[in-house]
């Protein structure tokens, strides 16, 4: 009998001191697979979809304060910073980017965010 695998053990969100923090975004569609193309095509995905957590606790992307971007190839960053200057305003969030591996080997990026409603 094989056992289904556990969940990872993470919360999608948490609020604390009026802060939203959102655990890591990837590039999956609607199906949950991860969507075609390369990192234009992932970066506004994975996007759109901390667009879709921000949505259902009534934030859009103009709240939030700080991302954290999980790269795997560095040479990823000129095209990632493309895609992230057309779907973040200034003042720009603060953010730290990563070149590593991903847990989903088929995803090019990951993004987590902390948000502020102000």
């Amino acid at each position: 009998m094989t056992s289904k695998p556990l969940p990872p053990p993470l919360s999608p969100t948490r609020e604390a001191a009026g802060l939203l923090f959102i655990s890591g975004q990837l590039p999956r569609g609607d199906d949950g697979k991860m969507v075609a193309g390369g990192i234009t095509e992932q970066a506004s995905r994975a996007i759109d979809n901390l667009a879709a957590v921000l949505a259902r606790h009534d934030m859009t992307l103009d709240d939030v304060v700080k991302t954290t971007v999980w790269l795997t190839d560095a040479a990823l960053a000129g095209e990632f910073n493309a895609v992230y200057r057309a779907r973040f305003a200034e003042p720009f969030p603060t953010r730290s980017t990563v070149v590593s591996g991903l847990l989903a080997g088929d995803a090019l990026i990951e993004i987590e965010a902390i948000a502020h409603k102000g």
